[in-house]
């Protein structure tokens, strides 16, 4: 089942996440369609420009709880997504919920655009989990320290419109114009020297990602600690039957 499409505009590729009986939530046919599809992006000259998007009403709701996200790929990591290395600029358009692993795709992009409804949230906590695709280290760089740690110890989501008075959303537009809006900027990216552009994504990520060893390897220490507890088991379990969970801190 195809849960990613893409579509050629000129050098851009829209890349569209495709699943929305179930709020764009990624499982392993999703990790699948967006490595590959960013793995064409990263790889076809002519392409000089991505554009990732969950359509006018959603952007990500995250892992899929029930089946998970399947295996991280090679080239890609978590979802396809977070752990690549990119020389091709992608842009995120968010529209509607941008939560959890969705939350951290959007950290994954180069830039972000949003609309005024968008939400941006790292509810974990809520599920007896920890954010483990990046979101733990990445999260307190466009945004304050303590704006991160807010997000990811209440799981209280971020409005759109704070988001953008703080740095994270480059571009703020009307509801469901995220994606033209994304659009205009791939444009402007795609009129310059593809060389230049992809030398400077690259020199910025280097710096940015200077302290990403030891964010990942923080990440997985907590990553076993909650994987062997039954707060974990538990908040999903409640998640799932749609109940209170009933912490027993172990």
């Amino acid at each position: 089942m195809n849960r990613v499409t893409t579509e050629r505009r000129g050098r851009v590729l829209v890349i569209r996440m495709d699943r929305p009986d179930k709020r764009n939530a990624v499982d392993a046919a999703m990790t699948a369609g967006l490595d590959a599809a960013l793995n064409e992006l990263e790889d076809d000259p002519e392409l000089w420009c991505g554009v990732l998007t969950g359509g006018p009403q959603m952007f990500c709701a995250g892992t899929d709880l029930a089946n998970g996200a399947g295996t991280p790929t090679e080239r890609g990591g978590n979802y396809g997504v977070v752990r690549r290395e990119r020389s091709t600029p992608l842009v995120a358009a968010v529209d509607g919920i941008a939560y959890g692993g969705g939350f951290e795709i959007v950290l994954a992009c180069d830039v972000v655009v949003a609309g005024r409804s968008a939400r941006f949230g790292l509810p974990e906590v809520s599920r007896g989990v920890i954010a483990n695709c990046g979101a733990l280290f990445r999260a307190p760089r466009p945004l304050p320290l303590t704006v991160a740690k807010q997000m990811l110890l209440t799981g209280a989501p971020l409005s759109a419109e704070r988001a953008y008075a703080l740095g994270l959303v480059a571009e703020l537009v009307e509801d469901g114009e995220a994606l033209a809006g994304a659009l205009e900027i791939a444009a402007q990216i795609c009129r310059n020297s593809p060389l230049a552009v992809g030398v400077t994504l690259r020199a910025v990520d280097r710096v940015a990602a200077a302290d990403d060893e030891l964010g990942w390897a923080a990440t997985v220490d907590g990553s076993a600690v909650i994987d062997a507890s039954a707060d974990r088991a538990e908040g999903i379990a409640a998640f799932l039957e749609k109940r209170e969970p009933q912490w027993t801190g172990r």
